[in-house]
């Protein structure tokens, strides 16, 4: 497959779902954004989850890692 019909093939089934807002690209931040949540119960590294991403530069996959405001406070209670 072509990077093209993997991106037409993900459309189409967000589509039949009644997904919206939903992308190819979106699936993959999701992916990074719970690897990176989810590192410290593995055993892994913030690298790790780089070289999952296919990343040349950790800076790339860090702004693929969203935010999470209830998780911060959730932090902070625990320090």
């Amino acid at each position: 497959m072509t990077a093209n019909s993997v991106v037409n093939w993900f459309v189409a089934r967000f589509k039949e779902l009644g997904f919206e807002g939903c992308s190819s690209h979106s699936g993959r931040r999701s992916f990074i954004t719970l690897a990176a949540r989810n590192i410290h119960r593995s055993g892994c590294s913030l690298r790790d989850v780089q070289l999952l991403a296919g990343h040349s530069s950790i800076e790339t996959t860090e702004r693929y890692i969203d935010g999470d405001t209830y998780a911060q406070r959730r932090l902070v209670g625990y320090v």
